[in-house]
């Protein structure tokens, strides 16, 4: 069965192909506009995904951190998923089945100059056969600078990851590593052929993509800063777990341990999950503590929300993620390490511990320093959006004119 969806999957154009993308409805014509930019020197385009609401906070940075930036995101609609802002939101029979939409896209996305296609995605849904080189191919004969953003499983590589982390989700039967294998070793030949600039948004990344650039997650620190309330009188450590995916956050492997030290009065737990986005803020104001990744091996956003919001953030990452941010930032990332082995142990430590508060002040410091999107705007100009075109990029930009 994984067999043929797979071959339905990866012939998007076959006569089976077009049967199944049926099933993502019909479109309303003209229901769904198009990006729209002000009147700047640079005009920036990241599309599809916006996972965790990254290409948004990406856009507001560089607009307010770059000079002469109109910088808009467009995404993907996910029906019942998290509510992440976007500068457009287009359905999902729109983006699959509404041709007009996609060549309005298209036209609209060539007033750019620059364009960011996230987790190698086509941003005009099922346009020139729903491939993203032809894709590209037809925003740089418009004269777009062209860049690609990875952002996890689309360019993790399973063999990798088993071989590298003995935690490895990939090692879970739950997990679908050889569909996975396929699609990462795909894309990471999309990217390393492509002579365009490569980003990926967590530092682990840069594993399978080592001629990649980090481009940090960014966070809207204000939006997590709440009053803390004092330790209660009986020193109960109050522990959050947030897993939108249990599997991967290693949520299972943890629980009874969790549960088991909440019995004892050791800890509060809160585990967080089907709530709004909205909703989260507070949720974390009430934790000491968010435990995070544990099998990954890396850090995402919600460690970075966490550590704005005042928590003491616990998770596993490799010493190789922790030699990458040092090396880029001059910082150790402020995250209290454990496993699946140690987490008992870490958390009575802290439990134990007086100076919690102190432990609090090197999170607030790095995610200001790394994560509230200076860093990421500095990047992507540095890395990209400043340097000249190369020859090919501006022999397809004349193309059209000759």
């Amino acid at each position: 069965m994984n067999a043929v969806i797979d071959r339905i999957a990866d012939s998007p154009m076959s006569p089976i192909g077009r049967i199944a993308a049926r099933r993502y409805g019909k479109p309303v014509p003209g229901a769904v506009g198009v990006t729209v930019f002000e009147e700047r020197l640079t005009r920036v385009l990241i599309a599809p995904v916006n996972y965790s609401g990254q290409a948004f906070a990406w856009a507001r940075a560089l607009e307010r951190h770059s000079q002469g930036i109109s910088a808009r995101n467009m995404a993907i609609e996910v029906p019942c998923g998290f509510d992440y802002p976007a500068d457009l939101v287009v359905p999902v029979p729109t983006y699959h089945n509404d041709t007009a939409w996609q060549r309005a896209q298209l036209e609209a996305a060539q007033r750019a100059t620059h364009v960011l296609i996230e987790a190698e995605e086509p941003p005009f849904g099922r346009l020139l056969g729903r491939s993203v080189a032809a894709q590209v191919d037809a925003l740089a004969k418009g004269g777009v600078n062209v860049a690609f953003l990875a952002h996890g499983t689309d360019v993790r590589l399973p063999s990798r990851h088993l071989r590298d982390n003995p935690w490895s989700h990939y090692a879970d039967p739950e997990i679908y590593a050889a569909r996975d294998e396929v699609v990462a070793t795909r894309n990471i030949d999309l990217l390393e052929t492509s002579g365009r600039p490569v980003f990926v948004s967590t530092p682990d990344l840069l594993e399978d993509l080592p001629a990649a650039v980090w481009c940090p997650v960014a966070v809207d620190i204000s939006r997590w800063e709440r009053p803390r309330s004092a330790r209660s009188r009986d020193r109960r450590l109050r522990v959050a777990h947030a897993p939108s995916v249990s599997v991967i956050k290693g949520t299972h492997l943890i629980r009874n341990t969790l549960e088991r030290l909440e019995a004892e009065g050791i800890i509060d737990l809160d585990i967080i999950q089907g709530v709004p986005t909205a909703q989260m803020p507070d949720r974390f104001a009430m934790a000491d503590v968010l435990i995070d990744q544990l099998r990954i091996g890396s850090y995402g956003v919600a460690a970075c929300e966490a550590l704005a919001s005042g928590c003491i953030v616990v998770g596993h990452l490799s010493e190789r993620v922790r030699n990458a941010v040092k090396n880029a930032t001059g910082m150790t990332p402020p995250i209290v390490e454990a496993t699946p082995d140690t987490i008992e142990h870490v958390l009575r430590e802290l439990a134990a511990r007086d100076d919690l508060e102190e432990l609090r002040t090197p999170g607030d410091a790095f995610v200001r320093a790394v994560h509230d999107g200076r860093r990421s705007a500095e990047v992507l100009d540095q890395a990209w959006l400043m340097l000249p075109r190369s020859g090919t990029e501006q022999e397809e930009a004349d193309a059209p004119a000759r």
